[in-house]
């Protein structure tokens, strides 16, 4: 008898390397947004990633939605956790809403999330997934905590971060009972091709879709398109697949440690102890939520 086909061995790494990808996904924008409006900017990084994803499908001959459903499907996802999710993270933080807060508000989806779970996916936490998902939330809020200053901001920019937090939480559920059957490669394509086309709408409204084409903002584009969305969408999709929804979205908790250590080694920033208690308390969290 034939021993079992063992996956790629980097399947294995997926919640680590998703974790990593997504966490520059709050750092790397803000190399970028100074050298374009906010939705221009997220409208350009849907426009490229499609590129992207088409190219590979069609270089691999991926079999494309059949059905109109199919379609529609995509593009309730692009929505709802493309659209709304990085248009209200974006602009939140150029209506001054610190990295932390956004942070912390979009942190709190682990927890909406098993809760819609249980109705929209028939998934339910146990007690201690329950516990890992609160115990986790506190540890973000102790890592996030001293860096917070609720003063700074406009209501516009917390009630787009609280828009992104209903958005990424609607859309992860919606991805995960309607398109878990649909080819990633194909699917991804369909959700960034809405997801400009609904930008291509939105930004001329609000903006004067200003792009200053420096080295800076290249690289800030490109970055994100090919990293972040790209290969960090796929991995999260790819997971959204194969595990149970509660124990994806558990590791976003692990984004604001991450996010605060890279701050560390990339800006300087400070690291205080109660930041440091948090991240354990997050670790902690999130491997009780991920224990067979």
């Amino acid at each position: 008898m034939p021993a079992p086909i063992r996956p790629p061995a980097w399947l294995d790494a997926a919640p680590l390397l998703f974790v990593l990808l997504w966490s520059t996904g709050f750092v790397s924008p803000k190399f970028g947004l100074p050298y374009a409006d906010p939705l221009t900017f997220v409208g350009l990084r849907f426009a490229i990633v499609f590129v992207l994803f088409a190219a590979l499908a069609l270089a691999s001959r991926a079999p494309w939605p059949k059905t109109g459903a199919e379609w529609a499907h995509g593009g309730v996802v692009a929505v709802f956790f493309h659209v709304t999710y990085l248009s209200g993270v974006f602009v939140a933080l150029k209506e001054g809403v610190s990295t932390s807060v956004t942070a912390l508000i979009v942190g709190i989806q682990p927890l909406l999330t098993a809760a819609g779970a249980r109705w929209f996916l028939g998934e339910h936490a146990r007690p201690r997934q329950w516990f890992g998902l609160g115990l986790g939330l506190a540890g973000v809020a102790l890592v996030v905590g001293d860096k917070i200053s609720l003063g700074v901001g406009t209501p516009l920019g917390y009630g787009l971060a609280a828009m992104a937090l209903g958005g990424v939480t609607f859309g992860t559920l919606y991805q995960k009972r309607f398109l878990s059957g649909m080819d990633l490669r194909t699917g991804a394509a369909v959700q960034y091709l809405f997801g400009a086309l609904a930008m291509a709408v939105i930004a001329p409204i609000f903006e004067d879709m200003r792009i200053d084409w420096t080295i800076e903002f290249v690289l800030a584009i490109a970055y994100i398109c090919v990293i972040v969305s790209f290969l960090g969408v796929s991995v999260f999709f790819y997971m959204l697949r194969t595990r149970q929804a509660i124990r994806v979205v558990s590791l976003f908790y692990l984004i604001p440690p991450v996010t605060a250590l890279l701050g560390y080694l990339l800006f300087g920033e400070t690291m205080s102890l109660t930041a440091l208690a948090g991240m354990a308390l997050v670790v902690a969290g999130v491997a009780l939520v991920n224990r067979a």
